[in-house]
C-alpha cells in the first residue's frame, strides 16, 4: 500500500508505518503527479482534496487530521466511491485555550473584570461547545447562536446572530465554513453585520477566515478603534492581508488549535477511522505515544484569588502573545517570505499542551476555586 501524507502530521509511521510505504511532503505542493499512484492520502487543511487533484488516481481513502472538512469535495468524494474521514473535536481543547488566552490579554489591555462581560458564542459544535462548557461553568453571561443545532434540538437554548450582536461584548466564531446549503457561512460577518458590533465590543475568529469578510473587517477597524479583534484564520491564507493584522489586538498564523494533543489526537482518529475500512482491529494505542508534559501539576495557597487561579492555570500552558509577535516579525517581510514564513510557523510550531492535563492543588478548597479548576477540565487534587 502506498500512502503520502502531509509531512506536518505527527506520529505518521508509529500509527501507519505497519500497512505500506510512506512518502511525506509540504500540504500545499501536493498536487496531481504527486497522488497518482496513492492509495492512501492524508492531509490537513491547507490541501484541497477535490476532482482535479483524484481524478486518475489509484487513491481509495482520504484522511483529514483535521475537525473542519471545506477542503474535501465530499460531493466527488462520493461520487467517485473514495472513503474519507476528518477528525471532528481532536484540537477543540487547544482552541478553547487559545480563546481563553486571548480574553485573558484583551482584558489585561482594558483593564476590564472577565466575569462583567456577555459572551456570545457562534457555532457551539464540537469546539464552540466545549467553549460554551467552560463559560457556563465558569458562570459568566452566554448566549449561543447555532442554526442547524436549534433546528434539531427541541431543548436547546439558542438565539439569533442578531441577538448576539445587540447584547454581547464579546463574540468568537467557531462555525464550519460553508458556501451553500440553509445557513451558509461565507461572510457570515459581512461589512453590514460588523457594523452592529457593541461599542468596545472584541470579536474573536479561530474557525476558517472567510466566515469574516476580511476586507470589511479592516474597513471598520480603521473606523473604529475600540474594538478589539483576534485573528487567528484569514481570507487567502497563506497570504494575509497585513493592513488587517496591523489593526488586530492579537494575530497568529492559523495556530489556535495547534497542541501537540491535539495533533496527536487527530492522527490517532484518522487511524482508527482507517482501520474500521479495512476491517482490521487498531493495534496502535494513543495513550502509549502520548508524551508527558514538561508541566504536569501547580499548587496554590489560601490567598490565591479566582481571577489569579484562572489566569495562571491557562497561560501555564499558553499565552497567544508569543504567537503575535512571531506572526508580527514574519508579516514584516516581503510577500514571499510572509507566505514562506506563515507556513514555517506553522511547521516548526513549539510544543504546546492544554489544561485539562494539569493536576491542580488548591490548599484552600473554596467552592469560587474548584469551580474555576472544574471549568478549565484540569484535574483536582
Amino acid at each position: 500500500m502506498r500512502i503520502l501524507a502531509d509531512e506536518n502530521i505527527p506520529l505518521v509511521d508509529a500509527f501507519f508505518g505497519g500497512f505500506g510505504d510512506i512518502r511525506r511532503m509540504p500540504g500545499r505542493a501536493i498536487e496531481r503527479s504527486a497522488v497518482a499512484g496513492c492509495d492512501v492520502l492524508l492531509v490537513r487543511s491547507v490541501t484541497q482534496v477535490d476532482r482535479e487533484l483524484l481524478q486518475g488516481s489509484a487513491v481509495r481513502f482520504i484522511g483529514t487530521c483535521t475537525i473542519g472538512t471545506d477542503h474535501l469535495d465530499l460531493d466527488y468524494l462520493a461520487q467517485s466511491g473514495i472513503a474519507w474521514a476528518s477528525a471532528p473535536g481532536c484540537n477543540a481543547r487547544g482552541v478553547v485555550d487559545y480563546v481563553l488566552g486571548s480574553l485573558l490579554t484583551l482584558a489585561e489591555q482594558e483593564d476590564i473584570e472577565l466575569a462583567s462581560r456577555t459572551y456570545g458564542v457562534v457555532g457551539a459544535g464540537q469546539v464552540g461547545g466545549r467553549l460554551v462548557e467552560v463559560l457556563r461553568t465558569l458562570g459568566w453571561n452566554l448566549l449561543v447562536c447555532d442554526p442547524p443545532r436549534q433546528a434539531s434540538e427541541v431543548a436547546g437554548d439558542f438565539v439569533t446572530l442578531e441577538r448576539i450582536l445587540d447584547e454581547c461584548d464579546v463574540i468568537s466564531v467557531h462555525t464550519p465554513l460553508t458556501s451553500q446549503g440553509d445557513n451558509p457561512t461565507f461572510h457570515l460577518f459581512d461589512a453590514k453585520t460588523l457594523a452592529r458590533l457593541r461599542p468596545g465590543a472584541w470579536l474573536i475568529n479561530a474557525s476558517r477566515g472567510a466566515v469574516v469578510d476580511n476586507h470589511a473587517l479592516c474597513d471598520l477597524l480603521l473606523q473604529r478603534s475600540d474594538l478589539g479583534v483576534v485573528l487567528d484564520v484569514w481570507e487567502g491564507e497563506p497570504e494575509v492581508d497585513t493592513d488587517l493584522a496591523g489593526l488586530c489586538r492579537i494575530a497568529t498564523p492559523h495556530i489556535a488549535g495547534y497542541s501537540l494533543d491535539g495533533k496527536l489526537r487527530g492522527t490517532g482518529q484518522i487511524y482508527q477511522a482507517f482501520c474500521a475500512y479495512l476491517g482490521v482491529a487498531p493495534v496502535v494505542n494513543l495513550a502509549a505515544l502520548m508524551p508527558a508534559p514538561a508541566l504536569s501539576s501547580l499548587s496554590f495557597s489560601k490567598n490565591t484569588t479566582a481571577q489569579e487561579l484562572l489566569a495562571i492555570l491557562c497561560r501555564a500552558v499558553y499565552d497567544p502573545r508569543r504567537d503575535d509577535a512571531d506572526f508580527r516579525r514574519v508579516l514584516a517581510g516581503d510577500a514571499t517570505d510572509r507566505k514562506a514564513g506563515f507556513d514555517a510557523l506553522r511547521k516548526h510550531y513549539p510544543v504546546r499542551r492544554e489544561t485539562d492535563g494539569l493536576r491542580v492543588m488548591l490548599e484552600d478548597a473554596d467552592p469560587a476555586l474548584t469551580t474555576v479548576v472544574r471549568a478549565l477540565g484540569a484535574t483536582l487534587c
